[in-house]
């Protein structure tokens, strides 16, 4: 056994941590690098990276163009609003994202949600529908810098890792999907993800044939370059290749769709002018438009994140992802949110945040000098590039993990694609979360427990059903329970306290509860101990703890059930336990039962 540190090397707590928690970071970073993680990035930034970065940014930019301009479409306004949502909206969550390749912009659940909620509202009205998406954007923002305020990052920890899981699978599935018909040359039925794959597989034979050839040579392209040469941006380079090869052939005068005409110039900073009855109005589409907002930003971040073993941080990404809505409400764009297609292909050639305003600054020129060369991108080279990058985001590994570990969290997890495909993203997230509760409540309410053995082999108290060595004390039962006990599990727990008196070889003298993992109980757990304790006494079976908390310590003593199991009967290990009980003999067993007030008078 491990012996423990020399008293020498021991130094009293509060000389060696001061005021601060154990749990403190040692050196707390500066303010602003706290809040500006883009600090910390351009402390360490070396010309290599630069390069990537460089490309990263110029291939997301020309991703983004031709998508915003259609995700604008789809929420109602003018496609204006959607290039504006790629230029200070992206340069505020480079500055302020905790996960350094996350790429924001306009986003096709949000633009629908949009068109839903201002189209009541401004009654045909281009100048008032205008206005109330910058107001929509702002509240927004507002709402994530209020959540930011208050701490409530935390609601990202609800989304397990079979819900992470899931929905990056479901996502990459849509987007598949819908870029399909790109690919192809064939317009898609609008209204679903699998009324899309039936209308595909129905009107194959009404494929585009040079529309076919050029995505699937770019989506070939796009593999082998990934395959052979992992260092060159592929992506860049099918862009400019389609853009070349589509001027100089006449693409789109042979049936091809491509870009088309980008309107120039750069937005003004402005406050829309709209009414309080309007702002209350739009206070419940802001709110369901920040709940998917966010729970897709925290899992498409820690998808990524993962491959990198890079954290996020929920409280930050709220504050990045309120200052980009606001940027967006103040340069009349459209609300954004995170872009699972073009964070796939960044995370793919990009290092750090700089990506993310090389991306915002090629927009900006674009938008300035360069428009004319854009309007000849096939959309079906666009779309390989999204397919090729969303494919990538189906790990089959990880669903083999999730099928090690529990065929509950498989199931949570398939649930969670099939209604991001079939329903869409906010019912899909509510609907994971609930199962991944019912999956907490369900494992809470079945506690891994053991009786236990001393081996000595291993030099610790074991499961004797899982050590084939394991020696115990004739007549003490000692009893483990891996978790807390609660009213969901509390008569389960007492059910198998009695299963493991019963079991053992007859006579039992002493039960010994090892409540190291156990921390404090609440009513039930406490009247489901309570009978415990008093039906072994009736039975001439002593009641010992082991191990407890302070916690479940002062619990106990609060509601008097550490008087009736009795001050002497609690150890701080289970080996004093159990030299303990061996040497008193069977208690005797009680003429009249015992009570205990479980107010703790």
């Amino acid at each position: 056994m491990t012996s423990p540190p020399s008293a020498k090397n021991l130094r009293p707590f509060r000389s060696f941590y001061g005021s601060r928690s154990a749990f403190a970071h040692a050196t707390k970073p500066p303010l602003t690098r706290r809040y500006l993680p883009v600090l910390q990035t351009l402390r360490d930034y070396d010309a290599q990276r630069s390069r990537a970065d460089f490309a990263a940014g110029i291939t997301v930019a020309a991703l983004a163009l031709p998508s915003a301009m259609a995700y604008a479409q789809l929420a109602g306004i003018s496609v204006s609003a959607g290039l504006y949502a790629l230029l200070l909206p992206v340069v505020a969550y480079a500055v302020l994202g905790s996960y350094r390749r996350l790429v924001v912009g306009p986003e096709s659940t949000v633009s629908i949600l949009v068109a839903i909620s201002i189209a009541p509202l401004a009654h045909g009205d281009a100048v008032r529908y205008a206005a109330l998406v910058s107001a929509l954007a702002l509240m927004i923002g507002g709402i994530y810098l209020a959540a930011w305020a208050i701490r409530l990052g935390w609601i990202a920890d609800y989304f397990s890792q079979a819900v992470l899981v899931g929905y990056i699978s479901g996502v990459a599935v849509v987007l598949i999907v819908g870029q399909a018909g790109k690919l192809f040359g064939i317009a898609l039925d609008p209204s679903g993800t699998f009324a899309k794959a039936a209308d595909l597989l129905t009107s194959l034979d009404e494929s585009h044939a040079l529309t076919l050839a050029i995505g699937g040579v770019t989506l070939v392209s796009l593999i082998v370059l990934g395959r052979f040469a992992s260092r060159v941006p592929g992506a860049l380079i099918v862009v400019c290749l389609g853009i070349g090869l589509s001027w100089l052939f006449g693409f789109g005068d042979r049936g091809v769709a491509v870009t088309g005409p980008v309107p120039g110039g750069l937005p003004h900073f402005s406050i829309p002018d709209v009414g309080t009855e309007d702002l209350l109005s739009l206070v419940g589409p802001a709110l369901a438009i920040f709940l998917v907002g966010f729970a897709d930003s925290i899992l498409t971040a820690r998808s990524f994140a993962m491959r990198h073993r890079e954290p996020v941080k929920p409280d930050q990404e709220l504050l990045a992802q309120g200052a980009a809505n606001l940027a967006a409400g103040f340069t009349q764009a459209i609300p954004v949110s995170t872009s699972g297609s073009r964070t796939a292909v960044n995370d793919g050639m990009a290092t750090s945040q700089v990506s993310g305003m090389v991306a915002a600054a090629t927009i900006a020129v674009i938008l300035l000098v360069l428009t004319e060369p854009i309007q000849y991108l096939p959309s079906a080279v666009l779309g390989a590039i999204i397919i090729y990058a969303a494919a990538k985001l189906i790990k089959p590994q990880a669903w083999r993990a999730l099928r090690r570990s529990s065929i509950a969290e498989v199931v949570i997890a398939a649930v969670t694609m099939l209604f991001v495909i079939g329903i869409g993203v906010l019912q899909a997230l509510v609907i994971a979360v609930v199962l991944s509760l019912l999956d907490v409540i369900r494992r809470s309410a079945r506690p891994h427990d053991a009786v236990l053995g001393y081996s000595p082999t291993n030099q610790r108290w074991s499961d004797v059903g899982h050590t084939t060595d394991t020696e115990v004390s004739p007549g003490i039962v000692v009893y483990r329970l891996g978790e807390r006990m609660f009213f969901a599990n509390a008569h389960y727990v007492k059910r198998r306290m009695w299963a493991a008196v019963h079991g053992a070889p007859p006579p039992v003298r002493w039960f010994i509860f090892d409540a190291g993992a156990t921390g404090d109980i609440d009513a039930s757990a406490q009247s489901a101990l309570q009978e415990v304790v008093e039906g072994l006494r009736a039975e001439g079976v002593g009641f010992a703890v082991a191990r407890a908390r302070n916690a479940l310590l002062q619990n106990l003593g609060d509601v008097g059930l550490a008087d009736l199991i009795g001050p002497e009967n609690f150890y701080p290990t289970v080996m004093l336990a159990v030299a303990a009980c061996e040497g008193q003999p069977p208690i005797s067993r009680p003429d009249h039962d015992s009570s205990v007030d479980q107010s703790g008078k």
